[in-house]
């Protein structure tokens, strides 16, 4: 009956259909779909090691100092 041709008509949208489900799935996150997550800032980062105890307040303040000293010279 088709002679093993199933490109065109009606097998053809099934094609498109599984090349956008497939495309859907590997470019949504894991997480949530629809929302991609930021990447985290240097600061960001430093708290969260400051919140886990890995270094010291003395340690978060220094580095804290230095990156805000950073962050005001980019903004200049």
């Amino acid at each position: 009956m088709y002679d093993g041709y199933h490109i065109g008509g009606m097998h053809l949208i099934w094609w498109f259909i599984w090349m956008i489900f497939i495309f859907w799935i590997f470019a949504t996150p894991f997480d949530i779909p629809g929302q991609r997550k930021k990447k985290d800032s240097p600061l960001d980062i430093l708290q969260k090691r400051f919140a886990a105890g890995q270094i010291t307040k003395e340690n978060y303040q220094e580095h804290k100092a230095l990156l805000e000293k950073d962050l005001s010279k980019e903004n200049d």
